[in-house]
């Protein structure tokens, strides 16, 4: 499948107001108008696009869907074919649906942890619209897709790695350095980046355990990193280098629960040729001082939806 990277994200929270001022006055998004069939939620840009970023009213912090660009409409049309011809139940988005996403068309599938995804092509924008919630260089965006995330999974299996490569045609990245079983992946289109999802095992849980964003300068980072530090907003880890990336990041604790990951690229990245196995996470700095799992992190069963659940085989 001919795919950039994310397009936007969905989330649902009850700390909508509390995101209504962390995301510009923090992050340095900004505000979007809201749909007016939608004004209850907020939604944020990160870059000229209509909207990044979507927080609808819910019960618990959750995400509620991850939203894939395809390049255009005709890789559109080849991916619905092939997630048919593969059994995979798709179902197609209505005008008011494509409209609140701001896209040409769309369809929605789950993964077979239960992850709602949705694939879409064509989403609005205005070029040299974005301007930023506070003073801030802007986000890295556009060709590689919004950034990355990685979720929890209570399962590893066979079929959803079969799922991501097979189906949706997305290149392993490898295990990186963390203990336990993980997958890293990348899709088909995007060699900017080293990864646009990543799935980790813990029995038992589920949710998004981070998003990562790249910001357009070393200054983005630091002044971010400031502001947290200012707020006294918990930090998962400072500041630090990955050993597999040639990037600077940290990661603090969003109103949501779960962590953001401000990225600055100190050079392009390249594909090594080989699946790198790294001693360690960093090669400096990321000193682990928060709880990996944050509070976005539940039960399936509190992540996901009551229908999807009521749908799903009982075991034996």
């Amino acid at each position: 499948m001919d795919i950039i990277g994310i397009g936007y994200l969905g989330f649902e929270t009850p700390k909508i107001e509390e995101w209504r001022d962390y995301g510009p006055n923090v992050m340095g998004y900004q505000i979007a108008k809201s749909a007016e069939t939608d004004p209850n939620s907020l939604y944020f840009r990160t870059d000229d696009r209509r909207h990044r970023l979507a927080f609808h009213p819910g019960p618990i912090d959750r995400l509620a869907y991850i939203g894939w660009e395809a390049k255009g409409r005709l890789e559109f049309i080849d991916a619905v074919e092939k997630f048919r011809a593969n059994g995979i139940e798709v179902t197609t988005g209505d005008a008011a649906l494509c409209e609140l996403r701001g896209v040409r068309e769309l369809i929605r599938f789950r993964d077979p942890v239960g992850y709602q995804h949705e694939l879409f092509y064509a989403q609005k924008w205005t070029p040299r619209s974005f301007t930023p919630g506070r003073p801030h260089g802007g986000f890295v965006a556009g060709k590689r897709g919004l950034g990355h995330v990685v979720l929890i999974t209570p399962e590893y299996t066979p079929e959803l790695e079969n799922f991501l490569i097979k189906i949706m045609g997305f290149k392993w990245y490898g295990a990186g350095a963390g203990k336990g079983r993980t997958g890293f992946f990348h899709t088909k289109l995007n060699t900017w980046t080293s990864h646009d999802i990543g799935y980790g095992h813990a029995p038992g849980r589920m949710g998004i355990q981070h998003m990562g964003m790249t910001v357009d300068s070393m200054r983005d980072v630091g002044e971010t990193y400031d502001l947290v530090k200012k707020r006294e907003i918990p930090l998962l880890m400072t500041l630090g280098q990955h050993s597999q990336d040639p990037c600077v990041s940290f990661y603090h604790f969003s109103p949501s629960g779960f962590a953001i990951e401000t990225i600055y690229e100190l050079e392009a990245w390249q594909p090594d040729g080989f699946e790198l196995n790294p001693e360690r996470l960093s090669l400096w700095g990321h000193e682990i001082v928060g709880p990996i799992l944050g509070t976005s992190v539940r039960t399936p069963e509190e992540v996901l939806d009551p229908a999807y659940l009521a749908s799903k085989p009982k075991a034996s």
